[in-house]
């Protein structure tokens, strides 16, 4: 609706126009149609209704964020008002002492697009839900795109227009583009696929820019880039940083020598690796009935399930009975907590390791999942984990290898650090015990069931060779 401006009678054209004329008894217009009274300038401030957003999209499109925290109570009243498309304004001010002011409906038909993280779908309303499903669509929204031409292109055009938008910094020359498009990669988690949490690059791209504009340079570098990187690093990425630096300085793990039992094991907090140094006892089993796997430390469900598995790798591939044990595992100051099963093959490692009392090297880290047939499956977030190996001076990483492709360093960090990949469990054993006879007994007796359980007696698929610096 139109306010017009105070005339004479003689001079007010009614053809074609609706003019809102506020009385002091309420909205002349809007009285008893809009609402039940939209207040006068004598107006008490508990009498007086403004409509909220709902009634505000009438005709038009409402966008509703984080549509899961919104209360039971509120969504059901979101959905009773898309089903009978209008709705009574009910409002209470501040200076009302507990008066509740409430309207006839008034018209509210929209259309409605919301967002949530898929992890919070259950929180909605079943009946909102519903209706969305059957009068609407259902969108999942991709984290990655492909790395293409085309979609790096896309990303060249966000740097530009982060630019544009601040204000303050300048471009990015060619090196420093594809510096950003790297970590686009990095990001992405996953091979050729680029990152599409924009927001978290748009703020490494500011922070870069910002170290421009303090140098005075006339284009944002690589190197300020990198730079930037460290500069502009999330309170999770800042906090794994300090916990590596504290495990180092009180030895909770050991980046050189062997030791019976202890692995170094790698994890994610937030987007930022760790080290996750675990432990393995095996003591005679307390009770003659059945012998218990005793896991210490902060662990998800699925984590505790890959605990649980590690007895039947053990015995289908080494032929050692476990029944007669009970089996300690500690997850040493896991304050972050564990979850997934990506330290499946750490597990395994130090159990064994236990139980044959063959030593492990402390200067390797390892990450995988493990089946119970003993194949190495992939995990997420490889290269965050291998950085955070470089970072603790760990020079021998062991990954699955359906997960080389993803992994992503530069030249100076391939140098100093030799990345393994391992198809089964076999082949972490061999780059992960201590040579001996013991060791060579082992991997004979897996070796052997592994071409056992291949059809026709068949020999398991031999692993990629290890890339990057020679073993130290």
């Amino acid at each position: 609706m139109k306010t017009a401006k105070v005339a004479k009678k003689e001079e007010i054209n009614f053809k074609g126009k609706i003019y809102n004329v506020t009385t002091a008894t309420g909205n002349v217009v809007a009285n008893g149609i809009l609402a039940k009274n939209s207040g006068g300038l004598g107006t008490p401030p508990h009498l007086r209704v403004e409509a909220g957003l709902v009634h505000k999209a009438h005709r038009g499109v409402l966008f509703i964020d984080e549509i899961s925290s919104l209360s039971e109570k509120s969504q059901q009243e979101l959905l009773t008002a898309m089903q009978e498309k209008k709705y009574a304004i009910t409002g209470q001010s501040e200076m009302s002492s507990g008066a509740l002011v409430r309207t006839e409906a008034v018209p509210c038909d929209f259309v409605l697009v919301a967002a949530g993280n898929y992890e919070d779908i259950q929180k909605m309303h079943p009946a909102l839900r519903s209706r969305i499903r059957g009068y609407g669509y259902e969108v999942y929204m991709e984290e990655t795109m492909a790395d293409t031409p085309a979609n790096r292109e896309k990303i060249v055009q966000f740097i530009a227009q982060e630019v544009v938008k601040d204000g303050k910094i300048p471009h990015f020359d060619p090196a420093a583009v594809e510096e950003i498009i790297q970590e686009a990669r990095k990001r992405a988690g996953r091979k050729n696929r680029l990152s599409l949490k924009l927001r978290e690059l748009g703020g490494l791209v500011r922070a870069a820019g910002d170290l421009a504009v303090e140098q005075k340079t006339k284009h944002v570098t690589a190197e300020q880039v990198m730079k930037a990187k460290k500069i502009a690093q999330t309170l999770e990425q800042q906090a794994a940083s300090q916990s590596i630096e504290i495990r180092k300085d009180y030895q909770i793990f050991k980046t050189e020598g062997t030791q019976v039992g202890k692995v170094n094991g790698l994890a994610v907090m937030a987007d930022s690796g760790i080290i996750l140094p675990i432990v393995a006892e095996v003591a005679p089993a307390a009770s003659r009935d059945q012998s218990r796997i005793i896991a210490t430390g902060k662990l998800g469900d699925i984590a505790k399930e890959a605990v649980e598995n590690v007895s039947a790798i053990i015995k289908r591939h080494t032929g050692k009975d476990t029944s007669n044990y009970d089996i300690h595992i500690q997850f040493l100051q896991t304050y972050e907590g564990v979850e997934g099963d990506s330290a499946s093959i750490s597990v395994a490692t130090a159990v064994i390791s236990a139980l044959e009392e063959v030593p492990v090297s402390q200067n390797l880290a390892m990450t995988g999942s493990l089946s119970v047939r003993g194949e190495v499956l992939p995990v997420g977030g490889v290269t965050q984990k291998v950085e955070a190996a470089l970072e603790a001076g760990i020079h021998k990483v062991i990954l699955p290898a359906s997960n080389m492709n993803d992994l992503l360093l530069d030249e100076n960090q391939l140098k100093k650090i030799t990345v393994v990949p391992a198809s089964n469990i076999h082949d972490v054993l061999e780059h992960a015990l201590k040579p001996g006879k013991a060791k060579e007994r082992l991997l004979k007796e897996i070796k052997k069931e592994f071409e056992e359980s291949q059809n026709n007696g068949g020999k398991t698929k031999a692993s990629p060779p290890p890339f990057g610096a020679k073993k130290r």
